[in-house]
């Protein structure tokens, strides 16, 4: 298997805990956390395991500026900043939305963090975002442009290697950890899961790897999964093709749309906090809860499992003005 360069930024290997109170709240399967909200890079989040390996290829071209994109709140956006401060590169964001009247959540740490902003509308993201990087070349900043999410084979290849780590904190007797049944977590760009499917065929484990949408439907998600699990498995010079139909998503839980929250997310959100003190965010993790939540109570998960909740990051959401409801009323 072919190594993949990379650069040592996240607090790994992150902790891998039970969660026993919420197992009890909710009558089903035994439920485990793994803690990717503590990569230790500006709050930490999943973007760290992926900016390992894209800022590792951005040095290697004698990069001096990351640009990427991203929604008002992202936490890849932030953590790319950091990322960026860290290595004294330069950063430019392009931001799908309106500025806020208030600067609050990431965006305030995407400025605590030195990033430039440029602004954009959501339908025309990609376009900004390439104009942006073609106008850092010609200013003469050696740009190197992160896709939206970091999801491109190089980033996936960090969840590639998480799953390494999680086999390895499994086989560890002295940890006494079970290998999961399933694993749980929000898929939107897609690089996350991407690297989780094809790490389980890289490091053969029987878990089964159940992506929650947060805002594609299911056959586009899958398309878009298989796509960039197959690119990422010839970065490992790995003889392995997966199909569409190998990727399981569940995209029962879109709701509304991207980011706009629901009784279900506040609900999740709530129950996290108060029955483990794990904070979830509104948009990725609140949802992908919310989705494995409903699941357990519909009986799509079984007494005795071992579902493994992969925490992706995300609380400085919480701390947005839009968002702020979902701490609800005092109990």
């Amino acid at each position: 298997m072919n190594p993949i360069p990379r650069v040592r930024i996240a607090h790994l290997p992150t902790p891998l805990e039970p969660m026993p109170r919420l197992s009890a709240a909710l009558g089903g399967p035994n439920l485990w956390i793994k803690r990717d909200d503590q990569t230790g890079l500006a709050l930490g989040g999943n973007k760290t395991r992926k900016l390992e390996f894209l800022v590792a290829q951005a040095l290697a071209n004698g990069a001096k500026t990351l640009v990427t994109a991203g929604a008002v709140q992202s936490n890849h956006c932030r953590q790319t900043a950091a990322a960026a401060a860290h290595f004294g590169l330069g950063c430019i964001l392009v931001l799908a939305g309106q500025k806020p009247g208030q600067v609050s959540g990431n965006f305030l740490l995407d400025q605590l963090l030195g990033a430039e902003v440029v602004w954009t509308d959501r339908s025309e993201r990609e376009q900004t975002l390439k104009q942006t990087f073609e106008k850092a070349w010609e200013d003469g900043r050696r740009p190197f442009l992160i896709p939206y999410g970091g999801s491109n084979p190089t980033g996936a290849a960090g969840y590639a290697y998480a799953i390494k780590e999680l086999v390895d904190q499994c086989v560890d007797s002295s940890l006494q950890i079970p290998v999961p049944d399933w694993i749980v977590f929000p898929s939107s760009s897609g690089g996350t899961h991407a690297g989780m499917a094809g790490g389980v065929k890289l490091f053969p484990t029987p878990t089964r790897v159940l992506g929650i949408s947060v805002d594609e439907l299911e056959d586009v998600l899958q398309a878009r999964v298989a796509n960039l699990a197959n690119q990422m498995l010839q970065l490992f010079d790995a003889p392995i093709h997966l199909d569409p139909a190998d990727i399981l998503v569940n995209a029962d839980f879109i709701g509304p749309g991207y980011g706009v929250l629901t009784d279900a997310e506040k609900e999740a959100v709530q129950l996290f906090a108060r029955s483990e003190g794990i904070l979830l965010d509104p948009v990725y993790t609140g949802r992908a809860a919310a989705g494995m939540i409903d699941m357990i109570r519909t009986g799509k998960f079984k007494r005795g499992e071992n579902v493994l909740f992969w925490h992706t990051g995300g609380s400085p959401g919480l701390f947005a003005a839009q968002y702020a409801e979902v701490a609800g009323s005092s109990q």
